[in-house]
């Protein structure tokens, strides 16, 4: 049970079905899942040099056989839809050992994926034998609660973490090592520790400043470790005892900055920007009855807007700036407000979107302060 009034930032001790059983319905915006993988490891691995590969042979990777895994599997991703908001999304990583059982399953509970992500390691463990390809990735599983649910994505966020370009779905990150890597006594604490960077983007990328972000299989606390410092809530569910103490004092040493809204908000300010619909636009004067617009600033490409906010084609077409839009983009998507462009006194073409924001800053600002 949770042992503090709040009931987040804190680990769990326990099996993660048992707890989530605990936890309140619909309370999680975010969870971000590395179950067992079900190695199936059937003797040690060995390099060439005859060194021993610290590789996963641990008990909690191992179950009798496949449908002991499925039974398990399916369990707990019951247990997390039931705690899981209608808004909220779930991350799922694995290999090629189980991730096609997990996404089954998944989809048989009535998740909806959004994507799979593949992570590239740019430093994968070689085949030592030389009977297989090397292993050089692992594939992360977003998915939705259920089929047209909304959900949280900060789409500029990670265009901004890729250069300016929309962040594609190979993400290309090293695996844990060096300094980050946790290790006790000389050996890794923990065997599958993933690399800070990738729990950065899963949760940057889908919540936002005070959500709640669950990790039912904790570990040595990575999530929670990103989260303190995204300055998102967090909860750790973890049933070995030796994770817990480690990722508590990793956590614990964790100092984040001081929360600054405007600073950890990285949601689209446009969304957040109060609505203005074309016909404000013409009851302040800032468009006028008959105007004529361009299409992608081209005067070759014109409509007229009507009184009532719609556009008129020349081809007799009606509807709103994003229905003319698409229209004149043979049905490809369009955002009106940047694709139709209007006339300046000098005679240049403007997006209207200038003129939303211009209305927002002189007329909306004028309301707020009377």
């Amino acid at each position: 049970m949770l042992n503090n009034s709040t009931g987040f930032n804190q680990i769990i001790h326990g099996d993660c079905i048992e707890v989530l059983r605990t936890l309140p319905e619909n309370s999680v915006d975010l969870i971000f899942a590395d179950p067992p993988y079900n190695l199936q490891l059937q003797q040690e691995l060995w390099r060439p040099d005859l060194t021993r590969v610290e590789a996963v042979n641990d008990a909690w990777d191992r179950f009798a056989d496949f449908q002991a895994y499925d039974e398990f599997s399916h369990g707990w991703l019951s247990a997390c839809r039931r705690v899981l908001k209608d808004t909220g999304t779930i991350w799922v990583i694995g290999s090629y050992h189980n991730i096609y059982r997990i996404g089954a399953i998944m989809q048989d509970l009535g998740y909806w994926f959004l994507n799979d992500i593949v992570w590239v390691k740019t430093n994968p463990m070689p085949n030592f034998r030389g009977v297989r390809f090397t292993n050089a990735h692992e594939t992360l599983l977003w998915a939705s609660k259920f089929k047209g649910a909304r959900y949280t994505f900060n789409h500029h966020a990670m265009k901004a973490l890729n250069e300016g370009k929309q962040m594609r779905s190979d993400w290309i990150i090293p695996v844990c090592s060096g300094a980050e890597r946790i290790r006790v006594n000389g050996k890794k604490a923990h065997s599958t520790q993933k690399p800070e960077a990738l729990l950065y983007r899963v949760i940057l990328s889908s919540t936002n400043p005070g959500d709640v972000v669950l990790d039912p299989f904790f570990g040595t606390g990575t999530t929670g470790a990103v989260a303190k410092k995204l300055h998102r809530r967090w909860i750790g569910i973890e049933r070995e005892k030796k994770y817990i103490d480690i990722a508590q004092a990793r956590i614990e040493a964790v100092t984040p900055e001081p929360f600054i809204p405007d600073v950890f908000d990285v949601r689209d300010r446009r969304r957040l920007a109060p609505r203005v619909s074309v016909t404000q636009l013409l009851e302040a004067g800032y468009l006028r009855p008959g105007q004529t617009l361009y299409f992608r600033g081209q005067q070759t490409a014109a409509a007229r807007l009507k009184p009532d906010g719609k556009l008129r084609l020349p081809d007799g077409f009606e509807g709103s700036i994003h229905q003319c839009g698409r229209q004149m983009a043979q049905g490809s998507p369009c955002n009106g407000w940047q694709y139709w462009f209007f006339e300046t006194p000098t005679g240049e073409l403007h997006p209207i979107d200038e003129l939303r924001d211009r209305y927002r800053r002189e007329y909306l600002s004028k309301e707020k302060h009377q």
